[in-house]
């Protein structure tokens, strides 16, 4: 054997036992096919432009909130690690004015609404017949969004997990709860012990219901997709499915992979679970996540934006969005403790049509 021909197998056997290593997936992320790539999904015919990317103020860190779980063993604060800018102020928030149907002088587009060019089939279910509760909430740090203020919207909901413990969902609803999320699962073995509770009493007390999966970097989408599918039921009438996406400082996975392979990852579970709800997932994200991975994509997804010290529109540049988690220290007669709160981009007659099922009004503009 020549030697020539034996340093080329040492080397090429090193480096099939580098890739092997969580190290070496890593350095070679960019570099090797993925094994992770779906075409499940029939994407647009044409790209969609790329918004261009702009630049946002730096996010400074706020006070830890409340734990919650990330699969076994693991602690996160529940739906959005970093705080926005801190503005300083926590007067309370002004009282909307009827007459004043715009959010921070933007007027509500019907392209605020965001869904792709084609939604899988799907039978919509019936159109919501019941009252809107109007907002009654309290907040333990209130900001004063000034014209932007989420009161002058007219659907608010929560998103809860088992860290509010048992909820009278129907004291949330009579306060103003028009919607909930509900934890379900993270990572791909993990599932939320007051998801099947949650799900169930929400529907009964009147509120449209979801769920979201907090995303795991350490573990392939298609198993995460998978241990969704398995756990959260297909109803007619159900929110669309949401990945919550952010950097999770207090996970034993400290893996960030590259902005290519975050948007790899969700897009494998994200067409996963369009196959299987027809519905277009929702993005849910925090400030410095969307940074560093998502300005300029998805435009074609619906996005929940966390922004709890200003509008959306100043912490999120020329991003549209579907809701805008606008607190993490609500107070509410159906919880013990604080809660999340939300609101939907949108009149009454957008929300009706939207959760009734027509979930595309792309071509509306």
């Amino acid at each position: 054997m020549r030697i020539p021909g034996v340093v080329s197998f040492l080397i090429a056997s090193l480096c099939l036992a580098g890739c092997s290593s969580t190290a070496g997936v890593d350095a070679l992320d960019l570099q090797k096919p993925s094994n992770e790539t779906t075409s499940s999904v029939i994407r647009p015919p044409a790209p969609i432009a790329a918004a261009p990317a702009a630049r946002g103020n730096r996010a400074a860190r706020a006070e830890l909130a409340p734990m919650s779980d990330n699969g076994p063993g693991e602690k996160t604060r529940p739906f959005g690690l970093a705080e926005e800018e801190e503005t300083g102020v926590f007067a309370a928030p002004d009282v909307p004015d009827p007459q004043v149907p715009d959010v921070g002088g933007l007027p509500v587009e019907p392209a605020a609404l965001v869904s792709p060019p084609k939604l899988l089939t799907r039978a919509a279910p019936a159109m919501l017949a019941g009252p809107l509760t109007r907002y009654g909430f309290r907040d333990a740090k209130p900001i004063n969004f000034g014209k932007g203020s989420p009161r002058r919207l007219a659907v608010h909901g929560v998103d809860v997990s088992r860290w509010q413990g048992n909820v009278n969902w129907d004291k949330l609803r009579a306060q103003g709860a028009n919607f909930a999320y509900i934890k379900a699962t993270d990572g791909g073995d993990h599932l939320d012990p007051m998801f099947m509770k949650n799900w169930r009493s929400a529907d009964a007390a009147g509120l449209k219901r979801g769920a979201y999966h907090f995303f795991y970097w350490c573990r392939t989408a298609g198993e995460q997709a998978d241990w969704f599918i398995r756990n959260v039921p297909r109803v007619e009438g159900a929110l669309p499915p949401v990945i919550d996406v952010e950097w999770n400082g207090e996970s034993s996975c400290k893996r960030r992979p590259s902005r290519e392979k975050v948007l790899e990852k969700m897009q494998v579970f994200m067409d996963k679970l369009e196959r299987h709800y027809g519905q277009r997932p929702i993005i849910y994200t925090a400030p410095d996540f969307y940074r560093d991975n998502l300005r300029g994509e998805f435009l074609d997804y619906p996005f929940w934006l966390r922004a709890v010290a200003q509008h959306p529109s100043k912490v999120y540049p020329g991003r549209k969005w579907l809701f805008w988690q606008y607190s993490g220290s609500g107070l509410s007669h159906g919880v013990t403790g604080r809660i999340d709160l939300n609101v939907f981009h949108g009149d009454e007659r957008q929300w009706r049509a939207w959760a009734g099922g027509r979930q595309t009004v792309a071509d509306a503009n």
